[in-house]
């Protein structure tokens, strides 16, 4: 995605930054990045607990929302996690995931949308880490686009491209 924006829209600010482990942390930092953006100008996009994050990010802010395969309790998902991980991405790259995190999640767990319009919600039915029945009553009144199959990474996320550079405006 990153890569067509700067092609297709040069005038488009990218920020994509690598988020600490704990939640009240990245939430802070984000806060910190996005503190001088206009709202109506601005979107972030998010999969996993990224768009757990970006959901926060757009309650907060009224910006415009993607999310891909969206956790909706990551407290309660990830506290099997607690322990030393590897960044998905980069397997040589290790963290340690502390207990205290859960209740950080816990902190910013927020109710459905309050402005659904904001969002897009692209959720596979194939998703092997989250249950996408939990996403799809969370994100109930959202543009949502429910992909038969398909797996939690959206494997094939190219395709989705265009339905998503239109909901954002930028055709």
């Amino acid at each position: 995605m990153a890569q067509q924006m700067a092609a297709l829209h040069p005038q488009v600010h990218w920020w994509c930054p690598q988020l600490p482990p704990s939640p009240r942390d990245a939430m802070a930092l984000l806060m910190q990045g996005v503190k001088d953006w206009p709202p109506e100008s601005m979107a972030v996009v998010g999969s996993s607990l990224g768009g757990f994050y970006a959901a926060w990010i757009a309650e907060k802010t009224g910006c415009q929302a993607v999310l891909l395969n969206p956790a909706v309790n990551p407290a309660r998902d990830l506290e099997k996690y607690i322990g030393e991980q590897t960044l998905w991405n980069n397997p040589d790259e290790h963290f340690f995931f502390r207990r205290e995190f859960i209740q950080e999640l816990v902190a910013i767990q927020s109710a459905p949308p309050t402005q659904p319009g904001h969002y897009l919600a692209l959720i596979t039915q194939g998703d092997e880490v989250l249950d996408w029945h939990e996403a799809h009553a969370h994100y109930a009144g959202a543009h949502r686009h429910l992909i038969e199959g398909g797996d939690h990474a959206i494997s094939d996320f190219e395709a989705y491209l265009p339905e998503i550079m239109a909901f954002l405006g930028l055709r």
